[in-house]
């Protein structure tokens, strides 16, 4: 993306940045004097009236700095909708880019005002227009450089702040593929394995009485069969529990329809998918939706669900939704809270709106393009 700003349309950029000079630094002002003071509660409505302010002028900045740079300079804020008050005031305070936003308010009010200053006054002046239209473009792409170096993180920050995640989600994935294997475990030893050893008592003892004893015998052969066809039915679920068939033979869509039909809540799925997703994107999505439908199930008091399952620019979006009591808090569970843990390590995200009396959303997206394989197969990474 390539800027096509001239110098007329630069100029005017120019000239609004002077004029949002004095308003960015009222909010700076009010910014820091209503911060210095939010102990004293005083403070608090300050903080309210001035972070937003100075927030909504530097996104005027980012779209102009965009303009001349000829890409987006985006904000990558922390999001703070539907927080009360004291939870939204830790979010800006915690949030690099409140505090990159200040420091950028201070940098604009001086060095980017006379920057821009210079420009207007090249543009007024009839003696200087020869002057204006070559230096035009140069000084505002130093201005927009400069906005776009305090406005938005550098690729190092982004970079440190990747591999946090990356560190976090891989410990949760480890934590959480330990206690899958436990649980694979104990339900071997606990079924089948159980199932096996009665199966070969029976299988001896029959031997045993075969010739003395046919009746016997033959009692025992049919209390093997039907142990086999049990011990096959612990090892079918507990390979269900791995990677279910259903989900590998008909796809995500095809895997969500078939457990919507054993819930007792009528569940209306609505599959806008392409044939088939990479394996692990269509398995986490898969035992996500598992999970939001046992708690439709155990928890909501329904009377309807849905699901909505979008791919839309390689990215999946899952909607769950119910028409019971509402309430759902992801931190008072842990079934949401490994919702989250699973898709995390896909780079997905989860967001739930459950206020009371209902509906419940839990909205689940994940990019099908970061699970993608990147490696040949002989690599043993895909």
């Amino acid at each position: 993306m390539a800027s096509t700003a001239g110098p007329a349309r630069l100029t005017r950029n120019a000239l609004l940045q002077v004029l949002l000079a004095v308003p960015t630094l009222l909010a700076l002002v009010l910014t820091v004097v209503g911060g210095a003071t939010a102990l004293l509660v005083v403070g608090i409505p300050i903080v309210l009236v001035g972070l937003p302010m100075l927030r909504w002028i530097a996104d005027r900045h980012r779209s102009m700095a965009a303009e001349a740079l000829g890409h987006p300079v985006p904000a990558e804020r922390r999001p703070v909708d539907g927080q009360p008050v004291l939870r939204r005031l830790r979010t800006w305070a915690a949030d690099p880019m409140s505090w990159r936003e200040l420091a950028w308010a201070v940098v604009s009010t001086t060095v980017g005002f006379a920057i821009s200053l210079t420009v207007v006054l090249l543009a007024v002046l009839i003696v200087t227009l020869v002057l204006w239209w070559f230096a035009t473009p140069q000084l505002m792409m130093l201005r927009s450089r400069l906005d776009a170096r305090l406005l938005s993180r550098g690729s190092h920050q982004l970079l440190e702040e990747r591999v946090a995640v990356l560190t976090e989600t891989r410990a949760e994935r480890v934590e959480d593929s330990a206690a899958e294997l436990r649980r694979i475990e104990r339900d071997l030893h606990d079924g089948a394995q159980a199932r096996l050893v009665a199966l070969r008592m029976h299988l001896g003892l029959a031997q045993e009485l075969v010739e003395t004893d046919p009746t016997a015998a033959r009692t025992l052969l049919a209390e093997a069969a039907a142990t086999t066809g049990a011990a096959l039915g612990d090892i079918r679920d507990v390979v269900r529990g791995i990677h279910p068939p259903v989900l590998a033979d008909r796809g995500l869509a095809g895997a969500v329809e078939a457990i919507a039909l054993d819930l007792a809540v009528p569940v209306q799925v609505t599959p806008d998918l392409p044939a088939r997703l990479p394996a692990p994107v269509e398995s986490a999505a898969y035992f996500a939706v598992v999970e939001c439908l046992a708690n439709v199930g155990k928890h909501a008091d329904a009377e309807h669900a849905w699901v909505e399952l979008r791919h839309v620019d390689d990215l999946l979006t899952v909607v769950v939704g119910d028409d019971g009591r509402g309430g759902a808090d992801p931190a008072a569970g842990s079934g949401l809270r490994g919702v989250a843990r699973r898709l995390a390590a896909l780079d997905g995200t989860v967001r739930v709106s459950s206020p009371s009396g209902g509906p419940t959303l839990v909205t689940l997206e994940v990019p099908c393009s970061s699970s993608s394989p990147r490696t040949t197969p002989s690599s043993g990474t895909a």
